[in-house]
């Protein structure tokens, strides 16, 4: 059977049952909301983490290709010192004036590379600054 309360009869006031209540709601809430929270920022966290792997392979090629077209610079270089300017100079200054020349573009072209490997580019800055809101809030609403 179903009893409903009788409307005539005065309630009892019961503030500090309905703060216990209250208060192990929230505690209840915050014990399901963890978990979730923990969840989406190890998400936010290997996002960030693909994103910087990405950036690095991308710098690794740079520095590979860099790499490759300064070794040939080198190679053809000396054989197109060696065999056209040589009737113009000295055979040597001739190599040592184009092999220059292309050390210099290739370093910078390595160097170029070398830029996308700096180490903030590692740094999950979107998970850290989500957690430092987790925790702001967390200790507002505990305060």
């Amino acid at each position: 059977m179903n009893e409903h309360p009788n409307p005539h009869v005065p309630h009892e006031p019961t503030t500090h049952s309905a703060t216990d209540s209250s208060v192990g709601s929230l505690l209840r809430q915050l014990t399901h909301e963890v978990p979730s929270l923990m969840t989406k920022e190890l998400a936010l966290a290997k996002a960030e983490l693909s994103e910087s792997i990405r950036s690095t392979k991308a710098g690794a090629a740079s520095v590979a290709t860099g790499g490759v077209v300064l070794m040939g610079g080198f190679i053809v270089l000396l054989l197109a010192a060696v065999y056209g300017l040589s009737t113009v100079m000295a055979s040597w200054l001739a190599a040592l004036i184009v092999g220059g020349v292309v050390t210099v573009v290739g370093l910078i072209m390595v160097s170029a590379g070398k830029k996308k490997f700096e180490a903030s580019s590692f740094k999950p800055e979107r998970t850290m600054h989500s957690l430092n809101k987790d925790k702001d809030a967390v200790r507002e609403h505990t305060s």
